[in-house]
């Protein structure tokens, strides 16, 4: 019959423990433009005729000229009106997240007579990270016309806007103060496309 001394059978028992301990623990991704952790999956979202509601950021960056200072508190939907707007919630940057912001840029840009509204939202589990992802954003993507700010609720995004937790990118495109689409991607499969479809739609 087989023995085992003391010490080698404690020295199995904390192997096993720590073993243990490791395989139940969550995994997160070290991925440096990853603003916040993954979450549980969710299929939680706003839908085509729900109202689009208040929620207050702080900005960081972007449209210059509209009176408002980096680090002022605001709600920039309720300054938005009625005016149909494409509204970015991003917890990532970099993939075609950069391209999707220049893109809608441009646009607020070229149909400003038609009040087309932009905003960029970033969070985050950090909000000084986050106000240094959301300048990183602007920077890169040389926003002039639309504003990039961070979300109060910067883990979440607004919570009346059931922003899906699985989702790097969250794109609602609203008019009349209303849900038109909602659109949800991952950094890397962002359908500029489709978004900018949306955009042309809300226009006519």
């Amino acid at each position: 019959m087989l023995s085992m001394s003391s010490g080698r059978m404690i020295a199995v028992l904390v192997a096993f423990s720590v073993l243990s301990a490791l395989h139940g623990s969550p995994v997160y991704s070290q991925a440096p433009n990853q603003l916040t952790k993954p979450a549980q999956k969710t299929s939680s979202s706003l839908r085509q005729g729900d109202s689009v509601g208040v929620f207050y950021v702080t900005k960081v960056a972007g449209a210059e000229d509209d009176g408002v200072r980096p680090g002022e508190q605001l709600c920039y939907r309720c300054r938005y009106g009625s005016s149909p707007m494409v509204m970015v919630f991003a917890r990532r940057t970099g993939g075609r997240v950069t391209e999707l912001v220049r893109r809608i840029d441009r646009a607020v840009f070229s149909n400003r007579k038609r009040r087309l509204k932009g905003l960029v939202t970033m969070m985050g589990d950090s909000t000084p990270a986050v106000k240094v992802a959301a300048g990183e954003v602007a920077a890169a993507a040389k926003v002039e016309h639309v504003p990039v700010v961070v979300a109060k609720e910067v883990k979440t995004g607004p919570l009346n806007y059931k922003l899906p937790a699985d989702a790097d990118v969250t794109v609602v495109v609203a008019k009349d103060s209303q849900v038109v689409k909602t659109h949800t991607f991952t950094s890397e499969k962002v359908d500029i496309a489709a978004v900018m479809s949306e955009v042309e739609r809300i226009l006519e």
